[in-house]
């Protein structure tokens, strides 16, 4: 039996000419994306600033409308931002200033979070009298759950934890430390940013007070398109003091006076949108949401059982869990000279990356056919067997 996914291949370009393996950072560009930026030149080139009353204003709410239902969420509750750092700190501005959460002074998350919200988390508890509380890892791939919800106690803030941990793929237990959040009065903001898109996430059920999350990888939408979901009673009391005009409810009055918060997700905007983006975004999504994300899961279990069988028959270590439940879109294996053999799989156009401390990282998504692993496997046997992954050794890459 054929795999009924693979025809939506040819709407994506750089198939043609490389084998993907790296839709955990990038996801392949939709064809239909040229078009989209296309039509972001004519409006502007034609329509001038009347863009903004046509088109442009509701952008960064209608966009996503669209991506919303991916992940459980319901219109007028999504907004755009430029990152996931930005959305980060917008929440986070909610609870600063006198009167704020003073008998809560604790920030609970794992050790294993991605770096950038890391620093954020530690620049913004030193400065508003917070503590960090990091849950340590004991093996640099997982984070065990009943530590996190033992971290997590009636001083706690925020929880801001990733669904899936980006260097091993390892899936939390996010039910479980959001049941215990909420039971001593904490929020927790849910990074989907590695699962929207490969893995199913369902804010209703897991009744998550915040999600964030992007485009940029599994969702093929491409950079500057996060999304920020708020859980409708939550954001009803969340004030951002990381705010600008277009969160007000009346922007063009130009009121200089206190703001006078928007009470939908446009609340948690700032300044202008970065509109090119948005047109970018929501092609890859649209496609998500017509292929099925329960099907898409259905196959990256199967392929990344794939690598995790050869990897295993050739002697390879594997940085991401064995159990699929457990498991994200990505395997990690730790081969000898790791960066070395990342680059000259890069050189070779199989398109993978390298990340210090975990191996090489291989995504395979919807679009990912079976004998494009296999060839991606085999290639790493040679590059090791030929020692071609030498000539590598010396240099340095700022992107890997």
């Amino acid at each position: 039996m054929g795999d009924p996914l693979l025809r939506w291949r040819p709407e994506f370009p750089i198939l043609e000419r490389s084998t993907y393996l790296i839709s955990n950072s990038l996801g392949a560009m939709p064809r239909s994306v040229a078009g989209r930026l296309q039509a972001y030149a004519e409006v502007w080139a034609t329509k001038g600033v009347k863009a903004w009353k046509d088109e442009w204003w509701e952008m960064p709410v209608r966009a996503g409308d669209v991506i919303a239902p991916l992940f459980g969420a319901g219109a007028g509750e999504v907004s755009m931002h430029p990152n996931i750092t930005l959305m980060e700190a917008i929440v986070l501005s909610c609870f600063e200033g006198a009167g704020r959460s003073e008998m809560r002074d604790t920030v609970v998350c794992e050790e294993l979070n991605f770096p950038s919200v890391l620093y954020l988390l530690r620049k913004w508890t030193a400065t508003h009298g917070k503590r960090l509380r990091l849950v340590p890892s004991d093996d640099g791939m997982t984070v065990d759950t009943q530590r996190m919800v033992d971290a997590i106690d009636e001083r706690t803030l925020l929880v801001p934890i990733s669904h899936v941990l980006f260097k091993s793929a390892y899936v939390q237990d996010v039910r479980a430390i959001i049941e215990k959040a909420h039971a001593v009065g904490a929020l927790v903001v849910l990074d989907g940013y590695q699962s929207v898109g490969t893995v199913p996430v369902d804010v209703k059920a897991l009744n998550v007070d915040v999600l964030v999350g992007g485009v940029l990888k599994w969702l093929c939408g491409g950079p500057g398109g996060a999304f920020l979901y708020v859980r409708p009673d939550v954001a009803k009391r969340l004030e951002p003091r990381l705010t600008g005009w277009v969160a007000h409810r009346r922007p063009f009055d130009f009121d200089p006076g206190e703001i006078d918060y928007h009470e939908s997700a446009f609340r948690f905007l700032n300044g202008t949108p970065a509109i090119p983006a948005l047109y970018a975004a929501t092609e890859g999504p649209r496609i998500i949401a017509e292929i099925g994300i329960e099907a898409i899961r259905a196959k990256s279990i199967r392929q990344t059982s794939m690598i995790i069988e050869e990897a295993t028959t050739q002697g390879w270590r594997v940085r991401s869990p064995q159990e699929a439940e457990r498991r994200g879109g990505t395997v990690t294996l730790d081969v000898p000279d790791a960066f070395a053999v990342a680059q000259e799989l890069i050189h070779r156009s199989i398109l993978v990356d390298y990340r210090k401390g975990a191996g090489i990282r291989l995504a395979p998504h919807f679009y990912t056919s079976d004998e494009e692993l296999r060839f991606a496997l085999n290639q790493i046997a040679v590059i090791l067997e030929d020692g071609s992954f030498r000539r590598h050794i010396d240099t340095d890459s700022v992107v890997t």
